[in-house]
C-alpha cells in the first residue's frame, strides 16, 4: 500500500514569506454550460511538497530537469525525532537511530503535527536543519534529504544549510506531511515535472513501508 505524503494545494494553503499565493480556479466549467471543466493554477515552484535543485541556492545550471531520478525513488530511512529539538545539528543527528550507509533520509519532527491542524499562516518558527547538520548529513553520502515544513533550514538562516547541502547536490524535499508515518525502512517514489531550467518544482511524493528491511 502507498502511503501519500504530500501536501494538498489550495488558495489558503500557507506559502513562504514573500512568495506569490497558490491560485487555483475554474476558468471552463460545465456547470456554467462549457464543454469541459478546466482549471487554471498560479503558484510559486516552492509551494506545498517540492523538490529544491542546486541551482536554487548555487547559480549553477543544475536546474530540476537534470536531478536523477534514480536518487528520488528507492530505499529511505525515515527517522523520528523525538527529543523535539528548536534546530536539528549535527549532535542531534549523531544521537538518533539513522543508521550507516543509507543514501536517503527523512526527517520527522513536531513540524508534522501542524498539517493535521490544516492552519493558513506561515509558521516561522520549524524545526530545521542548521549549519553543523547539513555538514553531517553530507559527510555521512546522503543524497536526498526530506523535511516536513516548507524548508530544510531555519527561517532567520537560511543560506548557509542551502548552499552546503545543494554544494554537494544533496536533493532537497521539503513540506512533506509525515504525521501518519512512523520511523523505519520505506520505498520513496518522489517525481518534479519537467520544468528545463527552473530552480525547483513541486512533487507528488508516496511511501511504501518495507517489511524486514534490511
Amino acid at each position: 500500500m502507498l502511503i501519500d505524503i504530500s501536501l494538498p494545494l489550495t488558495n489558503d494553503f500557507p506559502v513562504w514569506p514573500g512568495d506569490p499565493k497558490i491560485n487555483i480556479s475554474t476558468i471552463s466549467s460545465m456547470d456554467k454550460g462549457d464543454t469541459c471543466n478546466v482549471s487554471y493554477m498560479k503558484m510559486g515552484v516552492h509551494a506545498g511538497t517540492h523538490i529544491d535543485a542546486p541551482h536554487h541556492f548555487m547559480n549553477n545550471n543544475i536546474t530540476v530537469e537534470k536531478l536523477s531520478l534514480d536518487t528520488l525513488v528507492g530505499v529511505v530511512y525515515v527517522v523520528e525525532i523525538a527529543e523535539e529539538p528548536k534546530v536539528i545539528n549535527n549532535k542531534v543527528l549523531q544521537n538518533s537511530t539513522i543508521p550507516k550507509g543509507i543514501d536517503r533520509l527523512i526527517i520527522k519532527t513536531e513540524n508534522s503535527k501542524l498539517w493535521n491542524l490544516k492552519y493558513t499562516t506561515f509558521n516561522k518558527n520549524f524545526v530545521a536543519i542548521d549549519k553543523s547538520g547539513a555538514e553531517w548529513i553530507v559527510k555521512r553520502g546522503i543524497k536526498l534529504v526530506g523535511v516536513d515544513y516548507l524548508s530544510v533550514a531555519p527561517f532567520e538562516d537560511g543560506i548557509p544549510t542551502h548552499q552546503i547541502l545543494l554544494g554537494a547536490q544533496v536533493i532537497i524535499v521539503e513540506g512533506l506531511n509525515l504525521s501518519a508515518i512512523d520511523g523505519g525502512y520505506y520505498e520513496l517514489f518522489c517525481l518534479p515535472l519537467k520544468i528545463p531550467g527552473c530552480d525547483g518544482s513541486p512533487a507528488r511524493a508516496v511511501l511504501k513501508q518495507l517489511n524486514n528491511y534490511p
